[in-house]
């Protein structure tokens, strides 16, 4: 039997037939060559007045961590916020949602930006931008910090310098003043207790450096005063406000401890001498209390 002729076929040859050809077949063909014209756009120079503006607002940026460091610092030290919170700390938490180290780190930040305001080359204009950047320098004594700062912007290459940048410039000045034992008086350490059976039993227990050897630090901790060598000795980095506090935690924890009191007693100061951060919680501070007035009292009636 022979097939009728197929109309899809008649019909798809008509439409071939009456179709126009394109403009231009190359690009028909190859869409990916086609030219796309851009229009240039005039970037003008800034006029004076502009640059002016800039280096102002600039010099807002670069300083607002310094400005909330010094505004915390007039809070605390005036305690303005003594009408609605007990202390400086939660009144911080409350108010501007910061954790404790936050507000201290910001304040430390703002002194070291002002040292390195008041003493920095200013016609490279190159100062700190946050507090990440310049909390390397919080190592060193104050005179020396512009030097690792202008280290830094240097390494740079005159740019605002990363935090791992000053890091690495404060432990090149580190290693250049030939200084074996960098700890530092009131400083907080925590004791590694690895392969050291002297130190058995505090492991983990944080103390007070208040003597600095050449290879050994004498450490305050809760029960007395140890000797220890500086590979069994791991700093907290806590800020000199936290050390202080520290301090005068550890000199209250050592005060119950000497007077002898139960050994339950014993037990939550070996407690509190392992902690791994710089405050009491509201609990421990109120316990402390209790067993400081247990004291005073037995001590009152000999």
């Amino acid at each position: 039997m022979v097939k009728p002729p197929s109309n899809r076929k008649k019909a798809t040859s008509a439409a071939s037939s009456n179709d126009t050809p394109p403009d231009n077949p190359t690009q028909e063909e190859n869409p990916a060559t086609a030219t796309i014209t851009v229009a240039a756009v005039e970037v003008t120079e800034l006029t004076e007045q502009e640059i002016s503006d800039r280096l102002h607002l600039e010099r807002k940026v670069e300083r607002a961590f310094f400005e909330a460091g010094k505004a915390l610092m007039e809070l605390r030290d005036r305690k303005l916020y003594r009408s609605t919170h007990k202390t400086f700390e939660e009144y911080c938490r409350d108010r501007f949602g910061h954790n404790r180290r936050q507000s201290y780190l910001l304040m430390d930040a703002a002194v070291i930006f002002d040292n390195l305001e008041q003493k920095c080359d200013r016609n490279d204009h190159i100062l700190p931008t946050n507090e990440w950047q310049i909390r390397p320098l919080s190592k060193l004594d104050p005179d020396i910090q512009p030097e690792a700062w202008e280290q830094a912007v240097e390494s740079a290459n005159g740019k605002v310098p990363s935090h791992r940048i000053v890091k690495d410039a404060v432990q090149r000045i580190m290693e250049r003043t030939q200084v074996p034992n960098t700890y530092q008086l009131g400083e907080v350490c925590q004791i590694l207790a690895k392969d050291n059976p002297e130190l058995r039993g505090k492991g983990g227990c944080w103390g007070i450096v208040n003597h600095v050897g050449e290879f050994s630090c004498t450490v305050k901790l809760w029960d007395g005063e140890y000797t220890v060598g500086l590979q069994h000795l791991k700093s907290f980095n806590y800020l000199p406000a936290e050390c202080q506090q520290m301090q005068v935690i550890c000199d209250r924890i050592n005060r119950v401890y000497s007077s002898g009191l139960e050994e339950s007693v014993q037990r939550f100061l070996e407690m509190l001498g392992k902690l791994n951060r710089a405050y009491l919680t509201a609990l421990e501070e109120k316990v402390l209390s209790l067993l400081e007035s247990e004291i005073t009292h037995k001590e009152a009636w000999g």
